[in-house]
């Protein structure tokens, strides 16, 4: 049974300061909630209204659906919600291809660019101080659990580039990436969904790359940074491949 203290720190839970404040955050849903426990992610509590969880049963609080809905940030609860513990950063591993995002706001698009990472096998993620939580709820549920094998680490990122070997960034007005030879090292930078690659982080860039339209009447202002994020990776990759 639930208590009204459990309630009310799990529904804390949705606001940054109170995640920062309890090193704690929220994961729902079966599929995502088991990624984390056969992870090294350390298992906080969790509430479930599903017998397959009673191994965890120090660790366990049996609901019903009524008391789930409580703490659920969903509009339909999906049986089970835990708490894990926000692990202590790990340095970044650059000798590979590593992400950097200057500024990404929308839980929704940080969610799959993470998912996006695991998917093409980017190891590191580099995020700027603005950019938005990844533990957010709606960032952890976008990502389906790739949190578990993707190395999220928050920084300066003008300092950190600063230090790059190989600073590659996504413009409008970029080189096709189509047309570049593309490197198996080296960090590829995507801005900000409303104004690109802030003018501090742009000055580091060494090349510049683009995504070309191909409507005839090419009106179309930008893509959608999630969505570049999984051309420019599947490029990276395709082309490391026919090596």
């Amino acid at each position: 049974m639930l208590t009204k203290s459990q309630i009310k720190l799990i529904t804390s839970l949705k606001q940054k300061k109170f995640r920062t404040q309890h090193q704690l955050f929220v994961v729902e849903g079966i599929k995502v909630v088991e990624e984390f426990l056969n992870s090294d992610y350390e298992l906080d509590a969790i509430f479930s209204i599903d017998d397959r969880f009673s191994q965890y049963n120090q660790k366990l609080t049996k609901v019903d659906s009524k008391e789930l809905a409580k703490i659920s940030g969903f509009s339909t609860p999906n049986k089970v919600l835990a708490t894990f513990k926000i692990p202590t950063p790990i340095a970044v591993d650059w000798s590979g291809l590593v992400v950097a995002l200057d500024d990404i706001n929308d839980p929704g698009n940080l969610g799959t660019i993470i998912r996006l990472c695991d998917w093409f096998g980017i190891e590191n993620l580099v995020c700027s101080e603005a950019t938005v939580d990844c533990y957010n709820p709606k960032v952890v549920q976008a990502s389906m659990g790739s949190h578990t094998r993707v190395n999220i680490t928050y920084v300066d990122l003008k300092k950190t580039l600063s230090a790059a070997s190989n600073c590659m960034g996504t413009f409008m007005d970029g080189d096709s990436i189509y047309e570049q030879h593309l490197p198996n090292t080296g960090v590829i930078v995507l801005g900000n969904e409303a104004n690109g690659i802030s003018e501090d982080v742009e000055a580091l860039v060494k090349t510049r790359l683009s995504i070309p339209r191909f409507g005839t009447v090419k009106q179309t202002e930008s893509l959608n940074v999630a969505n570049a994020a999984a051309i420019i990776l599947s490029e990276f990759k395709r082309k490391s491949t026919e090596r």
